[in-house]
């Protein structure tokens, strides 16, 4: 696979990408799986955004806007990893969001993948975790190709099921 041209650019977001933000974090079937449900308005994007924009400019990485090499104007969608809050436990979270019409291509795996060798490779992280659904099973699977192990579970929504817990060290990597 590593001698394919690439397949998907990777870039900052910009505020330009506020439409794309609540296109994709808005859709009913992109949420799915989120106990928090859809966006509903623009200032939650809007809000989403910014706090992907300061992250960039506090530590020098986070999410990324996700395009093919074909249409680089049309984001597919975002991904990457950032600082992020386990109950009160900072660890480096391992995230991705497509658009529906991405599905079933690999792009989260391959967007996933390439946020773990920038974690590892270019950062020098320790280690990368995921937070997962546990009826999420295509996004369990995208976490266990890339090499990710269940590590625990995580109460985080009050009245349901523990999230999953994965967890990749690079070492392991």
């Amino acid at each position: 696979m590593s001698d394919m041209p690439p397949r998907l650019i990777y870039r900052r977001p910009q505020p330009a990408d506020l439409t794309s933000v609540f296109a994709i974090f808005g859709d009913p079937k992109t949420n799915q799986f989120n106990p928090a449900g859809p966006m509903t308005d623009m200032a939650q994007a809007a809000a989403l955004l910014s706090r992907w924009l300061q992250h960039w400019a506090t530590h020098g990485y986070g999410w990324w806007a996700i395009s093919s090499t074909q249409a680089p104007d049309n984001i597919l969608g975002f991904a990457g990893i950032a600082a992020h809050d386990y109950l009160g436990k900072a660890v480096i979270n391992l995230g991705y969001r497509f658009a529906v019409e991405a599905w079933g291509h690999g792009y989260a795996t391959e967007a996933a993948q390439t946020a773990l060798t920038h974690a590892f490779h270019y950062l020098g992280l320790p280690e990368v975790f995921g937070l997962v659904r546990p009826d999420h099973v295509a996004s369990i699977r995208v976490l266990e190709k890339i090499g990710m192990h269940r590590f625990g579970d995580l109460d985080d929504v009050p009245g349901k099921a523990p999230s999953l817990v994965f967890r990749i060290q690079r070492q392991d990597a």
